[in-house]
């Protein structure tokens, strides 16, 4: 793959961990209390032209 290729992909791959972070930490924030419990999380991927979906679950520890 092309340099422009994976610099445009791990600027993408950057932005959405980054924003992501930010929006759970925000919406624990504003939930309170978090510590002891756990929080199903669900990503869905999807890329128009490319026919793709991808989907991530996993578990967010809650924050003391």
């Amino acid at each position: 793959m092309s340099d422009d290729f994976n610099m445009s992909m791990r600027k993408f791959l950057k932005q959405v961990g980054v924003t992501s972070q930010q929006k759970i930490e925000e919406a624990m924030r504003a939930k309170g209390e978090t510590g002891g419990k756990s929080f199903e999380a669900k990503v869905v991927l999807t890329v128009d032209g490319l026919d793709l979906e991808h989907v991530v679950t996993g578990k967010i520890a809650g924050q003391d």
